[in-house]
């Protein structure tokens, strides 16, 4: 960002000795300013401090990183997207904690590639062949986050599903089985968790539908709701509206298996196929 550099210029300070005070490095504080790293809103947030800079100017230079952060590896496959997803994909790639209730199938970042193409060529009625390949390497790409090797830690997630993911056979037998058999294997991660809630719990208060709540490392970010529908996708910032759906989640997972119980009835439904 071209305005970091003007700022640190005007305050008189070197690039090392602003590092010094935020924490950092005089090559990260370069990279920022000449546009090779997109800079954190958090990391926005110390720099504006340390140049004095405040009120509308500071938040609109946050606001800036947000947006910035929003376009990363997925933005040239944006036309390929359904509205609202591109955005949600650089929140979540910011995200130090995914929670999501799936009621119908496995959630995008724990799908195998042939499972996550039978959902996509069930749901994009109208797409091409090749949007459909897009899509699916897009997908299969978000995967990254859960095992570290798109950058920095791995994401933690928490998977509450409904026993109607683990039955419905989407793609056919060898491909359900293989995708419960992949769920197996990550519920032994020490990043993620899969609870599963069982047809005998009844009706519950996320009976209308999917969600993801993401958390972020920064102290003071708050965390946010993302809602998917057909032909879109929306992100929540509203404080009532995240609580509502934090509190939700907290009910989902009174009403789910335990980690280990789930992981059983997983293999148990895999071995049954």
């Amino acid at each position: 960002m071209a305005e970091l550099n003007r700022l640190r210029e005007s305050s008189g300070l070197s690039r090392l000795e602003v590092a010094e005070r935020i924490g950092s490095t005089d090559t990260t504080i370069w990279r920022y300013e000449t546009g090779l790293s997109r800079p954190k809103p958090s990391d926005v947030a110390a720099l504006t401090e340390v140049y004095g800079v405040t009120g509308q100017e500071r938040a609109s230079l946050i606001e800036m990183a947000k947006e910035a952060r929003k376009r990363g590896w997925w933005h040239r496959h944006r036309q390929a997207l359904k509205p609202g997803f591109d955005s949600y994909i650089g929140l979540e790639a910011e995200a130090s904690v995914v929670r999501c209730y799936e009621p119908l199938v496995v959630p995008g970042l724990m799908q195998t590639q042939p499972y996550a193409r039978a959902v996509i060529e069930a749901t994009s009625v109208t797409h091409t062949p090749s949007e459909v390949d897009e899509k699916v390497a897009v997908r299969i790409s978000r995967q990254r986050l859960l095992h570290g090797t798109g950058g920095g830690d791995p994401i933690h997630l928490v998977a509450v599903l409904d026993e109607a993911v683990l039955r419905r056979q989407v793609g056919g037998r060898e491909v359900m089985r293989e995708q419960l058999e992949h769920l197996v294997g990550l519920a032994a991660l020490p990043n993620v968790e899969i609870r599963v809630i069982p047809f005998s719990a009844g009706a519950h208060a996320a009976v209308d539908g999917k969600f993801c709540l993401l958390g972020f490392p920064e102290p003071d970010a708050a965390d946010l709701v993302y809602l998917e529908q057909a032909a879109s996708g929306l992100v929540l910032e509203d404080p009532e509206e995240v609580r509502r759906y934090t509190l939700m989640f907290g009910s989902l997972t009174a009403l789910a298996f335990g980690t280990e119980a789930s992981a059983a009835l997983v293999a148990q439904v895999a071995k049954e196929l």
